[in-house]
């Protein structure tokens, strides 16, 4: 699964001298989060709703309204923004994307196409979205999870004991003293008897 599968194309942005009340607009019209910064087609920051109303005044501040709306009025998102941007690229695998906000706790990333222009953006809810369709969720059927040595073969005697029922999707993790974790799904004919079939054929079903 790709990047650009997933990702927000033709993203909102905003240039490095958008007043920040203007950004700030931006994103309640558009109930964004972020938006990507560019300048002359390339991209040179990002900004975040957090970023901009940081950058706010304090409610206890003693500037006169005059004052604050003059400030309000200077401040652009130049002075707010982050940069170096840590980015997707659009032909990238979901994980990799994935690991890489989780590595720079970051709830999004601007996605660049081979030319290293601005196409996109993928954020954590496109990455559950993602997840969410791998697991075969939207299909029904029904789920096991199960206990097996961790050695190969293990997948395949799993699979042959669900037959008649058609397996839509596999994940593993957990693996420990030689057991792995894996969950399954499946559909079709006699999902009602699946966990007994995998059972007799001396595998552990969790639930």
């Amino acid at each position: 699964m790709l990047v650009r599968d997933w990702m927000t194309a033709g993203p909102v942005t905003v240039a490095p001298s958008t007043p920040v009340m203007d950004a700030l607009k931006l994103l309640k019209e558009h109930g964004f989060r972020r938006l990507p910064v560019v300048e002359h087609g390339e991209l040179i920051g990002i900004t975040t709703r957090k970023d901009l109303k940081d950058a706010m005044p304090s409610r206890a501040t003693t500037l006169s309204v005059w004052e604050l709306n003059y400030m309000l009025s200077k401040l652009e998102v130049s002075e707010m923004m982050a940069r170096p941007v840590i980015t997707a690229q659009e032909d990238e695998y979901m994980e990799d994307a994935a690991l890489r906000m989780q590595d720079h706790a970051v709830g999004g990333l601007p996605v660049l196409n081979s030319a290293g222009q601005l196409s996109g953006i993928i954020t954590v809810s496109d990455v559950l979205r993602a997840f969410i369709d791998i697991l075969g969720m939207h299909e029904g059927g029904r789920r096991l999870t199960l206990m097996m040595p961790d050695v190969p073969g293990s997948l395949s005697r799993a699979a042959a004991a669900v037959q008649p029922s058609n397996i839509i999707s596999v994940a593993t993790f957990g693996a420990r003293e030689g057991q792995r974790r894996f969950v399954m799904r499946a559909v079709g004919e006699d999902t009602a008897g699946l966990a007994e079939r995998v059972r007799a054929a001396g595998i552990e079903v969790q639930d």
